[in-house]
């Protein structure tokens, strides 16, 4: 059994929205790339020709197109504005970044995810209408420090820099006992969400629950009390 296969986190997907990605470098071509693998209607666009016709060549992407994303009347010719979701990957431009991010919140898209690269760049994005902001480097550092110190985490979604969802392998420490006689709230600060064996997740376990040893379950808590599990 793949356990990873099981991802009680990223499974949870909604179904028919469409996603367009500002942006064509590295960090905007991977998330282009996994969408449109996951099976979204994902549009690329990128002011660089020549990124455009990789994407179009790599077919990482259902469309891309070349566009200036600081011109409203662009973005509206493009469709842009009809997009569920719009990720903003120029963060290494800091201005075209900020006016690309503006000109999406005036024109009413409704979910609009811009990548930082400062923190003051996260609060100028933020201070324009942003919905999420991410830190791609600085998450793929934590990351990395989960996989290093704790291999069991499969999975984890950030509530906050200070709490987590995270779904883990079940230690030998848990195996045979129940989520009642584990007092895992009272002991570690955290909450099960949901356990997993095989291909099924069983959302809100009732505390006679019997964990077994390799199979998945999903908390939440603080980072810091997370850290604290016998992973």
């Amino acid at each position: 059994m793949d356990l990873r296969s099981l991802k009680f986190l990223t499974n949870l997907k909604q179904d028919n929205i469409q996603f367009a990605v500002i942006g064509l470098g590295r960090f905007g071509r991977a998330v282009c790339e996994t969408l449109h693998r996951l099976g979204y209607d994902v549009l690329g666009t990128d002011i660089d020709e020549k990124l455009v016709a990789q994407a179009l060549n790599q077919r990482i992407a259902a469309n891309a197109v070349k566009l200036d994303s600081t011109e409203p009347t662009a973005l509206k010719q493009a469709g842009i504005f009809e997009f569920d979701t719009v990720i903003v990957a120029i963060g290494n431009y800091l201005e075209e970044s900020i006016i690309t991010t503006l000109n999406l919140k005036e024109a009413g898209v409704k979910c609009v995810v811009a990548k930082a690269s400062s923190d003051i760049h996260g609060k100028l994005l933020r201070k324009v209408g942003a919905d999420l902001v991410v830190y791609p480097e600085y998450e793929a550092g934590c990351d990395l420090a989960y996989t290093l110190t704790k291999p069991a985490i499969l999975d984890r979604f950030d509530l906050d820099p200070e709490n987590s969802i995270v779904e883990v392998l079940v230690p030998e420490e848990f195996d045979g006992k129940t989520l009642a006689e584990l007092e895992l709230r009272r002991r570690y600060g955290v909450n099960v969400l949901a356990v997993g064996s095989e291909e099924k997740f069983l959302t809100n376990p009732s505390p006679l629950h019997r964990l077994r040893k390799g199979s998945v379950m999903v908390v939440i808590g603080s980072n810091k009390d997370i850290q604290r599990l016998p992973l």
